[in-house]
């Protein structure tokens, strides 16, 4: 694993500790796996971070950061890796999770356009709201336990072949 380039762009954790939107978290964020990377906080922050990236809410950065205190795993990896869906790949990754849904419950995907108005909104709350939802929640956990068992693995297989290595 690239531990030494992930830890070099990873926040401080004193940082993150007076972050305005974390303080909530008091003490919770003195526990010492959420600031280390290891193999056991590393897979469960892609898990984390992977699978709130797939919820389509605002503030996805704080749920990721309440659930990797909960989960104890590597806080700054889990809350960065929420930054897959930024707004140059969000309307495909949410397209896909719409089609997704739609081919799970059955139904066929609706053609639509997106209006920036409340009405428009209520009435796509209605029709494409749950195929899109089923969709969303489906992929955050297939990609949520697909990258937890890769960068586990990977993991592994680093150190192996660190050892393999070490005496040649």
């Amino acid at each position: 694993m690239p531990k030494k380039l992930i830890e070099k762009f990873m926040p401080k954790p004193e940082t993150l500790r007076e972050h305005k939107h974390l303080r909530m978290f008091g003490d919770l964020l003195l526990k010492p796996n959420l600031w280390s990377l290891n193999r056991h906080s590393a897979p469960g922050a892609f898990a984390v971070g992977l699978f709130v990236a797939w919820i389509p809410m605002p503030f996805q950065m704080v749920l990721a950061a309440a659930l990797a205190i909960l989960f104890n795993v590597n806080l700054p990896l889990a809350v960065a890796l929420v930054w897959v869906t930024n707004p140059i790949t969000m309307p495909f990754m949410f397209y896909i999770a719409y089609l997704l849904g739609a081919k799970l419950l059955g139904h066929e995907p609706q053609a639509f356009n997106f209006e920036a108005s409340w009405h428009w909104i209520q009435a796509s709350v209605e029709t494409i709201g749950p195929p899109f939802l089923l969709g969303c929640f489906v992929l955050a956990g297939i990609f949520g336990l697909v990258s937890y068992f890769i960068i586990k693995n990977l993991w592994k297989y680093s150190v192996l072949f660190k050892w393999k290595n070490r005496y040649k």
